[in-house]
């Protein structure tokens, strides 16, 4: 179309009182009128002819009625981080820094006015004190006021800057009691419960039915089917449910009800859509349909466990996974439509 054509047909389309609805678009309108035209057109030609001996198509195969598609209800149910992440190497050396320099800028500690001078306990702060040679265990040996003091960082790698090593040091000397008196100094060791590993019994056999492995990452809960693949719980929604009755009804089948969960919210955080080489009928209805689309509710165990004994959905298999653990079971077009759904840590 030329260019003058082209502006007379805008000109036109402005001076021509509108008949459709404002909420749809300049664009649109143009385009149902030219198609109403054509079929205009056609008609008129029809009209001609011998009309009862003439049928006028009223789609074209595009236009042709697709077969539908299974809604299905899908959840994802996640057990949040239990600990805080460990600290990166910078992480680590920064706040390892930051305590040696409260240590540079602290005041130097005043003993003669807690310990008079030449006692046992002034004795026995000075013997410490000359072991130590800095009030913080964890931090290592340093001296804040000797001519090294602005030797203050560390090298990369050093244990010092290890958190478990941090512990190990202050509870050592915690456990050791060191009494002053006229007869002697005399030491006593007491026993003090040490922090859990963070390093869990689960983490070390690998074990990805354990919700006690990762405590620092989010684990999703992933079945695995008949057919041998692996995704998340879901189901066909019925009639007279709603996507989030339906949500709590395939996981309670699924997985049992020996687990203490809560639904966030009453709207689906993402769906998938599956479509089918070749329509085929639904299992349940014998209806033709041409794929499957799952949307997926977000849900939260606090307690419990997934029990798979008097499942009805046919699932064989659960294992709780990280994002990273998920691409490696389910289908590449599966985790690509779902990934966005999980979080990254």
């Amino acid at each position: 179309m030329s260019i003058g054509s082209s502006g007379v047909r805008q000109i036109a389309t402005l001076l021509r009182p509108s008949t459709f609805d404002s909420a749809i678009c300049r664009s649109c309108q143009e385009t149902i009128t030219l198609g109403r035209r054509s079929y205009a057109s056609a008609a008129s030609t029809v009209v001609g002819s011998d009309v009862k001996n003439t049928e006028i198509p009223l789609a074209s195969s595009s236009e042709a009625v697709t077969a539908p598609y299974t809604l299905k209800a899908g959840i994802v149910l996640s057990r949040p981080p239990q600990i805080t992440r460990d600290l990166t190497p910078f992480e680590k050396a920064f706040y390892f820094y930051q305590r040696r320099l409260n240590e540079r800028l602290a005041l130097p500690f005043t003993r003669y006015f807690y310990f008079k001078r030449g006692t046992p306990a002034d004795e026995d702060w000075k013997r410490k004190y000359k072991e130590r040679q800095t009030p913080s265990r964890d931090i290592g040996k340093y001296n804040a006021y000797s001519k090294d003091a602005w030797n203050d960082e560390l090298l990369v790698g050093a244990m010092e800057s290890e958190p478990e090593h941090q512990i190990e040091m202050l509870l050592r000397d915690a456990e050791v009691i060191t009494t002053a008196s006229s007869e002697g100094t005399t030491t006593k060791k007491v026993d003090i419960q040490r922090p859990a590993p963070r390093v869990t019994e689960a983490d070390k056999a690998n074990d990805q039915k354990n919700l006690n492995r990762l405590l620092q990452r989010t684990l999703y809960l992933l079945v695995q089917t008949k057919d041998g693949y692996w995704k998340f719980p879901s189901s066909p929604i019925g009639l007279e449910e709603t996507l989030r009755t339906a949500a709590e009804r395939t996981l309670a089948e699924t997985a049992g009800i020996n687990m203490n969960t809560w639904f966030v919210g009453f709207h689906p955080i993402g769906h998938h859509a599956y479509t089918f080489r070749a329509p085929k009928p639904d299992e349940s209805t014998k209806e033709v349909v041409a794929g499957e689309k799952t949307f997926f509710m977000k849900s939260r165990i606090m307690a419990g466990q997934a029990d798979l004994s008097s499942n009805s959905l046919d699932i064989k298999d659960f294992k709780w996974l990280t994002r990273e653990e998920i691409a490696k079971f389910v289908l590449p077009q599966y985790y690509s439509n779902v990934k966005n759904m999980l979080a990254e840590r």
